[in-house]
């Protein structure tokens, strides 16, 4: 038994499809806007709190070489109990 395809062998029926084109719309021109958050400000200002850290950390440093530094052991205490205590 032979089987054929008669008439089907040049037919595509992806071929003639209909395409939908959408016309070409009308070029806008955009601006590029920035914003920057209230976050970013403040890290911002944390250049000046790295200069102010440092120069807290070397008065620090050189109070301890010299023996003038003293620990306030109630403060210490208060603020482990605050800590714990959250």
């Amino acid at each position: 038994m032979k089987i054929t395809s008669l008439g089907v062998n040049g037919i595509n029926p992806y071929n003639k499809q209909p395409v939908n084109v959408k016309p070409k719309e009308a070029k806008t021109s955009v601006t590029d806007k920035i914003e920057i958050s209230t976050t970013a400000k403040a890290l911002s200002t944390s250049l000046n709190y790295s200069t102010d850290r440092a120069q807290k950390v070397q008065k620090l440093k050189e109070e301890i070489q010299s023996g003038e530094y003293k620990v306030d052991a109630h403060k210490v205490a208060e603020d482990l109990l605050n800590y714990y205590r959250k």
